[in-house]
């Protein structure tokens, strides 16, 4: 899916600035900005799990001192 609207932007954006080498440019800049965003979500996804399952094993093994 994240594919079609990736084909879907980069056909817009050549569309756009077909005329001039700055829309070339300007393509491969936007792709390489949606490869990022991609990369770092899935990275804070995995990152976040992780954190949430530490934080729940480091919870269970404390003692309430009562």
């Amino acid at each position: 899916m994240l594919s079609a609207y990736t084909e879907l932007l980069a056909t817009w954006l050549r569309a756009r600035f077909a005329n001039s080498d700055r829309g070339a440019s300007l393509v491969e800049y936007a792709l390489l900005v949606a490869l990022i965003a991609v990369v770092c979500v899935i990275a804070i996804q995995i990152l976040g799990s992780n954190a949430s399952t530490s934080f729940s094993k480091t919870g269970s093994g404390l003692t309430v001192a009562g």
